[in-house]
């Protein structure tokens, strides 16, 4: 006889935590059933500026092209924190991807993703080099004068 699940368990199973990274910038997208909704840090979509929400629309328009219909039945809530702007939007871009690729386990989604843009699905990472003891940046060495 099974045990029945707890409805800590249930809701657990529901949702699905995904995560992405540009640069300095930390997305964490959590995906659930729902009505389509999309927010980036309390803030839907449609508020961001032409070119951003473009780029965040991207993953969406792929997966709604391979899978008709998904978009409608989760909500996608991100949240991000670190680097820029244009940082934050790229991690968004990669966790929303991710997650819909979780959500669905779809093979032909994730190969879609891949053929489009690979950064949708692989995180980009080069980070910012160390700065080096005695130096004024990463490679800028001292300058001799020997006049």
């Amino acid at each position: 006889m099974k045990a029945k699940k707890s409805k800590k368990e249930q809701k657990a199973r529901s949702s699905i935590v995904v995560s992405g990274k540009r640069k300095r910038a930390i997305a964490r997208a959590i995906i659930k059933e729902g009505s389509g909704e999309i927010k980036i840090n309390n803030k839907p979509i449609a508020l961001f500026p032409p070119l951003n929400k473009l780029s965040l629309q991207e993953p969406l328009m792929i997966s709604q092209k391979i899978l008709p219909g998904i978009i409608e039945k989760v909500n996608i809530s991100v949240t991000v924190r670190g680097g820029g702007t244009e940082a934050q939007v790229e991690a968004s871009r990669l966790a929303i991807a991710r997650a819909l690729v979780a959500h669905t386990s779809s093979k032909e989604l994730r190969d879609a993703f891949i053929t489009y843009d690979r950064q949708l699905i692989v995180a980009d990472v080069r980070r910012k080099e160390s700065r080096k003891p005695g130096d004024s940046k990463a490679r800028a060495k001292r300058q001799k004068s020997y006049r």
